[in-house]
């Protein structure tokens, strides 16, 4: 009857064991999937904000704001416009 015992103390022990180590393991999984959902969050959050950066970049004014700032340009008037036309033999393809 010892014996039983013996081993039924053993089954018992090993049994609480396992439980202990799957209950960790399950507190650990669930940890790492609230990080994840937390991280999925906040990967959406920046992209949305990237996405109203990105359309607000690319407006009209915000090009024309950057380029007269940046690159120094102006708009075209008739003042500075200079008009290119092509020579009449040249037109029909001859050769002078």
């Amino acid at each position: 009857m010892n014996r039983l015992a013996l081993l039924m103390m053993i089954v018992l022990v090993g049994s609480g064991l396992v439980l202990v180590n799957t209950s960790y393991e399950a507190r650990r999984l669930f940890v790492e999937i609230e990080r994840a959902k937390a991280e999925e969050l906040q990967l959406q959050a920046d992209t949305k904000r990237l996405e109203a950066e990105r359309r607000s970049e690319g407006t009209s004014l915000r090009v024309e704001r950057d380029a007269r700032q940046r690159l120094q340009m102006r708009m075209a008037s008739p003042e500075t416009t200079v008009y290119v036309s092509e020579a009449r033999g040249a037109a029909s393809g001859s050769q002078p």
